[in-house]
C-alpha cells in the first residue's frame, strides 16, 4: 500500500516524498536488501524504534512508509508543540482503531524535547501493544531518551545524504518540471549548501523555481543563484571561494599545524551558515587521516567535541568545536595509518581471496580439529614477552607486506621502536 498522491499545490518536499520503499533515496545501510529496516518492513510485524539522524535524512518519510506497509493508523505528535494532552488523544485514537482490528503507529517528532514524565507516558501503551512507537531525534538518544523507553525501542542511525543522493533528488524535481535546468557550477553550490539535508535542498529548489517562473528564466546559473538567494548563499563564497574550497583551507591548516588559521577557517564556515555537525564530522576525519596514532587522543577529542555540540547546540557547543580544531592543529601529525589502509585495500583488491592458513583457522568441532584446523598455532600469551617470534599470520606463499610505517613523531616514535624490537626477534628466530 502506498500514500495518497500529493495535491498540485503541495510544497515540493511533499510532492517528492517517497510513496514506496523503493523510492527512498539514501539510507541503504538500513533499507537495502537484507538490511535491518528492510527486514522490519518485510516481516509484517512493526516494532517500536528510534530514528536518529540529522535533519532532512528521511525520518518522517520512513515512519510514514512503515504505517503504509502495515496499513496502520498514523498519528503524529510534535514534541516541540505537543504535550501530555496530545499523548492522551493519541491513546484514545489508538484504542478506537484497536477496537476495529487496526494497528496504530504513533510518531513523535523531536522526541528528545519531551521531558521524562512525558516520555514515560508512552511506556504502558508500548508494553501493552496498543500502538507502535516511533521517535525521531537529531540528538543522541543515549542522553535524551529515557532508558526505559530506549530499552523498548530499536535505534536506527540515519546518515546525511551523499552528493549523489542529493543529485538524484534534483533530477526527480526536474523530471516533474518542478525546477528548471541548473548549470553545473550552480548545482555544485546547491549540493554543498544542502550538506546532506534533503529538506534544505528541496526548500531552496522551490525558492529558485518560484523566482525563475516570475522572471521566465529557463536555466539557473551561478550568478543568478547568488542574486536570488542573497546573503545566505553568498556567505559560503566570500572572496570568491567555493564552499568546498573553504573546508579544504580548514583541513590544510590543521594538517599544516597552524591553530590560528584553523580557527579562522572554522569560524568562517560557521559564520557562513555551515552546519556545525558537518564541521564536527570533518574534524573526526582529520583526526584519523592526518594525526592517527601519532596522538590517538585526537580522535577521542573530535568525538567528544561532536557529543558536546549535540548536547549543547548553538552557540555554546561551537566552543567545543573551536577547542577541538586547535588541538588537532597542534597535535603531532601522521598519515601512516591512512597510507597503510589504502595500500592494504589496493593489495586485497589485486590479490583476490587467499585461503586462511590452517594454523590460524578456528576449530570449534572435533571434525575440524581432525582436519588440521588450528594445528600448530602458537598462543602468543604463552610465549616470552607475549610474542610468538617467527610466527606468520599472512596467507601461505604471500610475502609479508610493509603497510604500516610509523613516522618519527608523537606516540608513533614509541610504536616504531616496538616494531623494530619485534622484527629483531623474528629475525633471530629465523
Amino acid at each position: 500500500m502506498s500514500s495518497k498522491p500529493p495535491l498540485a499545490h503541495a510544497p515540493l518536499a511533499e510532492k517528492l516524498r517517497p510513496r514506496t520503499l523503493g523510492e527512498v533515496i539514501g539510507q541503504q545501510h538500513l533499507l537495502g536488501e537484507g538490511m535491518p529496516l528492510r527486514i522490519a518492513f518485510e516481516s509484517g510485524q512493526p516494532h517500536s524504534c528510534i530514528l536518529w539522524g540529522p535533519p532532512g535524512t528521511g525520518k518522517t518519510t520512513i515512519a510514514r512508509l512503515m504505517a503504509d506497509a502495515f496499513d496502520a493508523q498514523f498519528i503524529t505528535i510534535s514534541a516541540v508543540l505537543g504535550g501530555v494532552k496530545d499523548i492522551r488523544e493519541a491513546v484514545e485514537q489508538a484504542q478506537l482503531a484497536q477496537a476495529t482490528g487496526r494497528r496504530t503507529i504513533v510518531f513523535v517528532d523531536e522526541v528528545h524535547r519531551f521531558n521524562k514524565s512525558q516520555q514515560d507516558a508512552f511506556l504502558p501503551h508500548v508494553e501493552s501493544g496498543l500502538f507502535t512507537f516511533i521517535g525521531a531525534t537529531t540528538e543522541n538518544p543515549s542522553f535524551e531518551v529515557n532508558s526505559a523507553l530506549l530499552s523498548r525501542a530499536a535505534v536506527y542511525v540515519l546518515q546525511p545524504l551523499s552528493e549523489d543522493d542529493l543529485r538524484q533528488i534534483v533530477a526527480r524535481a526536474q523530471a516533474i518540471d518542478a525546477v528548471p535546468a541548473i548549470e553545473a557550477e550552480a548545482l555544485d553550490r546547491l549540493i554543498a549548501y544542502a550538506d546532506g539535508d534533503a529538506r534544505r535542498l528541496l526548500n531552496t529548489l522551490e525558492t529558485l523555481a518560484v523566482a525563475a517562473t516570475k522572471e521566465r528564466r529557463a536555466q539557473i546559473d551561478d550568478a543568478w543563484l547568488l542574486k536570488v538567494l542573497g546573503e545566505r548563499m553568498r556567505r559560503y563564497d566570500k572572496g570568491g571561494e567555493q564552499f568546498y574550497d573553504t573546508i579544504s583551507a580548514l583541513h590544510k591548516s590543521v594538517r599544516g599545524s597552524d591553530p590560528d588559521a584553523a580557527l579562522y577557517w572554522l569560524v568562517r564556515m560557521l559564520d557562513g551558515g555551515a552546519d556545525p555537525r558537518y564541521m564536527a564530522r570533518r574534524m573526526i576525519r582529520m583526526a584519523v587521516e592526518d594525526i592517527g596514532l601519532a596522538d590517538p587522543r585526537a580522535l577521542r577529542m573530535a568525538l567528544d567535541a561532536t557529543e558536546v555540540y549535540e548536547r549543547l547546540g548553538t552557540p555554546e557547543g561551537e566552543l567545543a568545536l573551536a577547542e577541538c580544531v586547535i588541538y588537532l592543529a597542534v597535535a603531532p601529525k601522521s598519515n601512516a595509518v591512512y597510507n597503510a589502509y589504502n595500500e592494504a585495500r589496493t593489495l586485497v583488491r589485486k590479490e583476490g581471496t587467499r585461503p586462511v592458513p590452517m594454523h590460524l583457522r578456528n576449530a570449534p568441532t572435533r571434525l575440524m580439529k581432525d582436519l588440521g584446523y588450528g594445528k600448530g598455532y602458537r598462543y602468543a600469551h604463552d610465549e616470552a614477552d607475549a610474542f610468538a617470534a617467527g610466527e606468520t599470520y599472512f596467507p601461505e606463499g604471500m610475502s609479508p607486506p610493509d603497510f604500516y610505517r610509523p613516522v618519527e613523531r608523537g606516540l608513533e616514535i614509541r610504536i616504531a621502536d616496538k616494531l623494530r624490537q619485534l622484527r629483531e626477534l623474528n629475525n633471530q628466530k629465523d
